[in-house]
């Protein structure tokens, strides 16, 4: 069974800095892409950031300049790194691995991390 645990979660001050790290572990040949998405109270989950397997990234327009996606592939791991935050960043954030062979003959399929609460204060 594939796994993905989130770790780094925690209240910070506006303008503060966090370090989100999500480590992938089980049965695992590759994964494609990993990534991070976040939800607040009352939304709808969204994209904050995503990195394949060959290091392509994609931000969210509100997070661009601010958030840093890493990975390291040796490891199953992905990263964030989380500059300048603001309020309207407090959520809970969630890991995200796409395309998971667990054998080079297996159906891909997608898994979700259990999550890391993010609180942004004034």
């Amino acid at each position: 069974q594939v796994r993905l645990v989130e770790s780094g979660g925690d209240l910070v001050q506006a303008g503060g800095s966090l370090r989100l790290s999500c480590a992938a572990s089980g049965p695992i040949f590759q994964i494609n892409a990993m990534g991070w998405y976040r939800q607040a109270p009352g939304k709808q989950r969204e994209l904050v950031a995503t990195i394949t397997s060959s290091s392509v990234t994609n931000y969210a327009d509100s997070v661009k300049g601010r958030f840093i996606i890493s990975r390291d592939g040796g490891k199953n791991s992905v990263y964030l790194e989380m500059n300048n935050l603001q309020p309207e960043d407090t959520a809970v954030y969630y890991c995200h691995a796409r395309e998971v062979f667990t054998t080079v003959l297996s159906a891909p399929l997608n898994y979700w991390g259990q999550g890391t609460q993010v609180t942004v204060s004034l």
